[in-house]
């Protein structure tokens, strides 16, 4: 490495994914049992110590804190424990057939009690074998034995290496059965070991993911109610706005409601929505790895799903897509609303500047009147003083006629206040800002 740069702190983590999770090499005749729970965030560390305990019983070293994955040889089983991001998986397997069909699996040979206290909750319960096929194509009739009577699906998988049966459908113990055969006319020698373990692993994880991914069904049924009643009331409060009754506050009252119930309605689905879009495309991908051959006279692995599954996928995407729909519409009637709010309190600012307007003018008319009145009075009081001031002067002796005095001044005090107030307007007006 010394020739190297320093790592980054996860290349090594990364490499190592594209080898996480190996399926099991299965020799013939083996069955297996698998199991997917869901496990809350602080059960995880008591979910290690369950499998920790089970280790100690067969005196095998136990899952390093933080380990993902983790499998062992415990004493007749072999188990693979596997952390996913919200659910985690156990495979059991054991070498050897049951005496009749799934009388004894793999998790019968676990000590007593231990499967049922696994923390979590069950999501995923399933059974599997895989035998040779023998000469010729598998005899339908019998397979439908290994399935209480139920319609069997299958197909030939592995580009004719064997086959793979199920129904789809618990059983009396709470688990789904799988029924490998290893072997075809067409390719007599049948699977590897390695191939066997690949394709036991892709049907235990397309059960999975498909119940996983139908989690969101029952979400997006207990939606869709919600989703007519808030379609129903958008239109009539968009029918409002086009009214335009102004009646606003109920208005913007009744769409608050309407986006605070679609926000609820987008938070508490969202995530499970985005779930079923990624186990669905896991689920298709899984399929299309099988490589199916068709079996005639019975469906395909891949047209079971489209007849049932896609459907119910198909539901929970749509029931997605109206809520966000809805939530861009009420976006959308909020803006209608604003603006319908915006063009009312615009019309008021235009009816309040034309009141000040015509109380401006009105105050013009006012200040024009108490202009000419206040000329008059000041004219009247400086001729009291002049009147006054005429009469202290002829008591002195001098030769002055009082009220010709006064009647003479009167123009000349009318001119110098008319004069004073306009140069005072002037003044005044050429001070206001612009």
């Amino acid at each position: 490495m010394a020739h190297l740069p320093p790592n980054h702190p996860d290349r090594l983590a990364l490499a190592d994914e594209v080898h996480a999770r190996p399926p099991e090499p299965l020799e013939l005749p083996s069955r297996a049992t698998y199991v997917a729970v869901l496990v809350a965030p602080d059960d995880r560390e008591r979910e290690r110590d369950h499998v920790a305990r089970l280790c100690a019983r067969f005196d095998v070293a136990p899952p390093a804190a933080g380990v993902t994955q983790f499998s062992a040889q415990l004493g007749p089983v072999r188990l693979k424990w596997e952390r996913h991001g919200e659910f985690s998986g156990y495979t059991f397997f054991a070498r050897g057939a049951s005496p009749t069909p799934f009388s004894e699996p793999a998790s019968s040979l676990l000590p007593p009690g231990w499967l049922a206290a696994i923390p979590g909750h069950t999501m995923v319960g399933a059974h599997a074998k895989l035998v040779a096929s023998g000469e010729g194509p598998p005899d339908l009739v019998r397979m439908a034995e290994h399935f209480e009577g139920n319609i069997v699906v299958g197909a030939g998988i592995g580009e004719g290496a064997g086959y793979a049966f199920t129904d789809f459908r618990l059983h009396a113990d709470g688990c789904s059965r799988f029924v490998l055969l290893s072997g075809s006319p067409s390719n007599a020698r049948g699977f590897t070991p390695r191939q066997a373990g690949r394709m036991m692993q892709r049907l235990f994880e397309i059960e999975a993911y498909r119940t996983l991914a139908l989690l969101a069904l029952p979400i997006a049924r207990r939606q869709s109610p919600r989703i007519v009643a808030v379609e129903r009331a958008l239109a009539e409060l968009t029918d409002g706005i086009a009214r335009e009754d102004g009646n606003e506050e109920a208005l913007l009252h009744e769409l608050t409601r309407l986006a605070a119930e679609i926000e609820s309605g987008l938070s508490a689905s969202q995530f499970r929505f985005g779930a079923t879009r990624a186990y669905a495309d896991l689920v298709r991908t899984r399929i299309a790895e099988l490589r199916e051959q068709r079996i005639p006279g019975i469906q395909t692995i891949e047209e079971f799903m489209a007849r049932r599954f896609t459907p119910a996928v198909a539901t929970c995407t749509t029931v997605s897509q109206r809520l966000h729909d809805l939530s861009e519409r009420v976006a959308q009637a909020s803006g209608l609303l604003a603006t319908r709010v915006g063009i009312a309190r615009e019309k008021q600012n235009q009816a309040l500047l034309a009141s000040m307007d015509r109380r401006a003018k009105l105050q013009l008319r006012l200040q024009q009147t108490v202009e000419g009145l206040s000329i008059a009075a000041i004219v009247y009081y400086v001729a009291g003083l002049v009147g006054y001031l005429a009469k202290g002067a002829k008591a002195a002796g001098l030769p002055l006629d009082a009220e010709l005095a006064v009647g003479v001044s009167l123009p000349v005090i009318a001119l110098v206040a008319w004069a004073v107030i306009r140069r005072a307007k002037r003044h005044l007006k050429s001070a206001e800002p612009h």
